[in-house]
């Protein structure tokens, strides 16, 4: 695997791809890094319509799976040749919502070359504001991005490259279409109940919009964009404006049928879900009182790539999210960073047998030691467990659904009974999770008198301690606690060997 330099020089450029897997269309974008800017080279992008085929009980149907897999073979030429490192690819709503997604990203997977990882929906904002930001001036106004996608609608106020406040609604133009136009009938009596079921989706976050207030509004997607050419083209205005949307709806409503649409921003693949955006668009107008609107080409896509390029040249946004976590629940933090850098010293030991760890889950190792007791300010009792559901089911900026699921289980995972089930084919990640035991185990005391030198080995399949001699005997409960450890790990795909009571095995 190709590796990249701290920071890309001109002379030795590296290429980056970010592929967005919307429920509307797939978006690629492949740019090269100077080290000071970012280079586009390509771009793609294809309306696969995804979201169109999750029926009624949230599975993807066969056929919208088979055009979304010939659309990432095609797609797969930019993107089999890149380093895994220098490609991020995501699943947005459609792949959330999907009861049958596993089985797609498998496969998605096996063509592309590299992982799929499906975000949040508040992830999503998050990415969507940081690639709009990146395609502005950046004059420190507070801003409003706006984004609206097949299967939802992001809404994100920030300042500069920080957003601050940001929301993802179950609605998109897609879903909103299938319901209201979905014969392809375009009248305002179906216009005006669509933009009322927008309006009371949006109902719940106004005032709280509205309360922060914002010195500009900008949108991003193909149906915001596809707004603005109508209205540059038939009215030579540069912003959405209330007039022009009026103007937009107006025609549509003239149209009469989506088939019949003349618009050419507006291409047939579009066309069946533009009313929908539409109605979105206008509902957004009223429950935020917007009367003007810029656009933005960037959008999703970019902001991966920031991101991406953020995490190579260590401005990791993960690892303030971890921080900012230990100090929101009171974690007790030299302790954690003992635990940290002895989990840190364990997996650098025993690197030399088990050096086939997949390196993208080894920063989950130190983020699990800085999290594992944030349970604790819960409840003491099975703070474990608390600490396991508190990380699988809050918003983390930067961390992908699975990333975020590997982290809870190492929390889960750090103490008492070892859940074997939830290691089945993970081999990698119970791994980490056994080094993690052992330091919580070496740290019982919470002391920060320094730990003996202590002999690693391993093997595939267990791990080997070795204390100096006697110093087990002087620490008769931390021989306790790994004796327990031992047995708690019978059963786990890495077993725990441990010195007996009077070791022999190292001299001091």
């Amino acid at each position: 695997m190709a590796e990249v330099s701290a920071r890309p020089q001109n002379d030795a450029k590296q290429t980056y791809a970010a592929l967005d897997l919307g429920s509307n269309s797939f978006h690629l974008i492949v740019a090269l890094d100077w080290g000071d800017r970012l280079q586009v080279v390509d771009k793609h992008r294809e309306m696969v319509r995804l979201a169109e085929g999750l029926g009624p009980a949230n599975m993807l149907s066969p056929k919208t799976t088979a055009r979304a897999l010939e659309c990432l073979e095609r797609l797969s030429q930019r993107l089999r040749l890149l380093p895994q490192r220098n490609v991020r690819v995501v699943g947005t709503n459609t792949l959330r919502k999907a009861r049958n997604s596993q089985q797609f990203i498998a496969r998605a997977e096996e063509i592309l070359g590299h992982q799929v990882e499906v975000i949040s929906g508040r992830e999503e904002a998050r990415l969507i504001y940081l690639g709009v930001s990146h395609s502005l001036e950046d004059n420190h106004d507070t801003r409003l991005v706006i984004d609206i996608g097949g299967g939802s609608t992001e809404l994100i106020l920030g300042q500069s490259f920080q957003p601050q406040l940001a929301e993802s609604l179950y609605i998109g133009c897609a879903d909103l279409s299938d319901s209201y136009f979905a014969d392809g009938r375009i009248d305002a009596t179906g216009m005006a109940a669509a933009e009322r079921v927008a309006r009371q989706e949006f109902e719940v976050l106004e005032r709280i919009f509205l309360a922060r207030g914002w010195d500009n509004a900008v949108g991003a997607s193909g149906t915001i964009i596809a707004v603005h050419d109508i209205i540059e083209s038939e009215l030579a205005g540069n912003d959405i404006t209330r007039e022009g949307l009026d103007h937009v709806t107006k025609r549509l409503i003239e149209c009469g049928h989506t088939g019949n649409l003349d618009f050419a921003s507006v291409d047939a693949q579009r066309a069946p879900v533009f009313p929908g955006g539409v109605a979105i668009l206008r509902a957004l107008f009223d429950a935020l009182d917007v009367d003007r609107l810029t656009v933005s080409g960037g959008a999703l896509r970019e902001g991966l790539l920031h991101d991406l390029l953020g995490r190579i040249h260590e401005q990791d946004i993960r690892e303030n999210t971890v921080l900012d976590l230990a100090r929101r629940f009171n974690v007790d933090q030299d302790h954690a960073g003992r635990v940290a850098a002895t989990a840190q010293d364990l997996l650098d030991r025993v690197q030399p047998y088990w050096n086939d760890i997949d390196p993208n889950l080894v920063p989950l190792l130190r983020w699990s030691a800085t999290l594992h007791e944030i349970g604790l300010d819960i409840a003491h009792s099975q703070y474990h467990k608390h600490g396991g559901y508190l990380l699988d089911n809050m918003d983390m900026p930067g961390f992908s659904r699975p990333e975020q699921h590997r982290l809870s289980l190492l929390v889960r995972a750090h103490r008492r009974k070892f859940p074997a089930e939830d290691f089945v084919d993970a081999l990698d990640l119970a791994r980490l999770s056994v080094l993690l035991r052992i330091a919580v185990v070496l740290h019982r005391s919470r002391s920060d008198v320094a730990l003996p030198a202590f002999d690693v080995r391993a093997e595939d399949d267990f791990i080997r301690l070795s204390f100096p001699r006697n110093w087990i005997g002087q620490h008769p409960l931390t021989q306790l606690d790994l004796e327990q450890e031992a047995e708690y790990l019978r059963w786990s795909p890495i077993r725990l060997a441990i010195p007996k009571r009077a070791p022999q095995d190292l001299s001091p």
